[in-house]
């Protein structure tokens, strides 16, 4: 019967369940699907399974939300499940939904499921690097390591910003590339320009609702020169922001810089990012709210 009611679900959404590492994947993507995959925030943790439940429940419950983009049942040896399991959507209104709905469903008698988002980290650490090397140097040796690189972020030394500080952190595109990568470039096996390095997981970023960081009027100036003033920074920033500049907080070579409207703030980053004060380039993105 089991298999019966599996066959039917993979024959009425056009989806196959493929096994690999201990998990079944069924979707990622769906048939018809365009693009790229769903963005981050997207997927959620669903705990305390019964160990006899399986996709073609778990799908029906959670599709009744929103379209899923692809649902991981975690798998032991045995052939039951492990107790879990991740669910992607499409959207991240409906994985959002799906919290709130499903947090505490009872989905057998007396059995309360337990859903919160999913920690998607995408990101690693990387130790060792020498401290020479360019973040285009270092992005270019991670990208013929490993695929899926979207972003280097590497911090310049405080006191000589020629030099990074012998560490970077690498984005991927999503957590299965990142987690691939993680054990591909595990110490002794692979070394970067003749040096051995340190990898692990970075702290995940904590995420925060579009709609909020739309909303956000400071900006956060990084690797500016140790001889760049506050006075300097702000008469920079008032200069294309027809003298908006709200707050300033400078702190070492980084600084965060309030403005009172999102447009003025929106017109100093177009006009200051990536350009040269005191012989170094800043950085400039948004400040997340505490």
């Amino acid at each position: 019967k089991r298999e019966e009611s599996l066959m039917k679900l993979m024959q009425e959404t056009g989806c196959e369940i493929i096994q690999e590492n201990g998990q079944r994947k069924f979707g990622g993507p769906p048939p018809n699907w365009e693009g790229p995959p769903p963005p981050k925030g997207t997927e959620i943790f669903v705990g305390k399974l019964p160990r006899d439940v399986f996709e073609d429940e778990l799908y029906r419950i959670f599709s009744t939300i929103g379209p899923i983009y692809e649902l991981r049942l975690m798998m032991d040896f045995s052939g039951s499940n492990r107790g879990f399991a991740f669910i992607q959507f499409a959207h991240r209104q409906d994985a959002n939904r799906a919290i709130q709905l499903m947090d505490n469903y009872e989905l057998r008698p007396r059995h309360h499921i337990g859903v919160v988002k999913s920690i998607d980290n995408c990101r690693l650490f990387i130790g060792g690097i020498p401290k020479t090397k360019s973040r285009e140097e270092i992005q270019g040796e991670m990208e013929r390591l490993t695929e899926g690189v979207t972003k280097v972020i590497v911090y310049s030394s405080i006191t000589d910003k020629t030099k990074n500080r012998g560490f970077a952190f690498v984005e991927y595109i999503n957590h299965r590339a990142a987690s691939k990568a993680r054990r591909k470039l595990i110490p002794d096996r692979i070394q970067l320009w003749g040096k051995e390095i340190a990898v692990d997981w970075a702290e995940p970023e904590n995420e925060i609702e579009e709609d909020v960081m739309s909303q956000v009027t400071v900006l956060y100036v990084r690797n500016l020169s140790l001889t760049t003033t506050e006075q300097v920074l702000r008469e920079l920033f008032n200069r294309v922001s027809d003298d908006n500049v709200q707050k300033l907080k400078m702190m070492r070579d980084f600084a965060f810089i309030h403005f009172s409207s999102r447009e003025k703030a929106e017109k100093a980053m177009r006009n200051m990012n990536h350009t040269e004060i005191n012989g170094t380039t800043i950085e400039i993105t948004w400040a997340k709210p505490v």
